[in-house]
């Protein structure tokens, strides 16, 4: 029997950010390094909360499937960990504690934090990506960082819920309805806050505006 590839209509693909093949897959000498790093991020695509981390007691079954003892993985996790690609805090789940491996961004690395200060951050607008949309490439960073500084924070949490509702994930589509609140008001016109600092044309005719269309 040999080993088939589902037609592409039966395979769901899982989204990898660019600086993985450019600058760490590059670096990784041990194939159990990186063959775990694959599979958390195939695993945190997969995760439909907020926010999205993989517990070991998940990773672990699928030490056969990669074909590694636990000793191994156990290895294979400290590489990962001190290459920096992932991230490690130990949660409270169900009274239970859990080791939980993140992804290294800047939304988990303050969530992190919060967790050791006994604080949950607010789900800022890469909470939001990540939670809504997927892994945050660094060209998607800067939109975002661009986006959280021109429009209320209550905003973009209401454009995220209605591109979720209407199954537009997507920051693209999400930027739309940002831009035409903007332009048109939110709530039927009568809810049009002052624009932060630049005002709507910074973001439509900025170093991202051939992203945003009218």
């Amino acid at each position: 029997m040999t080993n088939k590839l589902p037609s592409s209509a039966e395979t769901e693909s899982t989204p990898l950010p660019d600086t993985l093949f450019t600058q760490i897959v590059p670096q990784i000498q041990d194939i159990a390094e990186l063959k775990v790093t694959l599979y958390i991020f195939y695993l945190l695509h997969r995760k439909q909360t907020y926010p999205r981390f993989v517990c070991y007691r998940e990773l672990l079954p699928y030490s056969t499937l990669m074909g590694m003892e636990e000793e191994v993985l156990r290895h294979a996790l400290s590489l990962a960990l001190k290459r920096g690609t992932i991230l490690r805090a130990t949660l409270d789940i169900d009274g239970n504690p859990e080791e939980a491996y993140f992804i290294n961004t800047k939304p988990d690395k303050e969530l992190i934090e919060g967790i050791k200060s006994k604080a949950m951050p607010e789900e800022n607008i890469f909470a939001l990506y990540e939670q809504n949309i997927g892994v945050i490439t660094p060209m998607i960073a800067e939109e975002l960082k661009e986006a959280e500084k021109l429009y209320p924070s209550q905003w973009i949490r209401d454009a995220f819920k209605e591109a979720v509702a209407l199954n537009k994930r997507s920051w693209r589509y999400i930027s739309r309805i940002l831009e035409r609140w903007t332009i048109e008001g939110k709530e039927g016109g009568e809810n049009r806050p002052s624009i932060k600092k630049g005002g709507p044309n910074k973001y439509i005719r900025g170093k991202y505006g051939h992203l945003v269309k009218r």
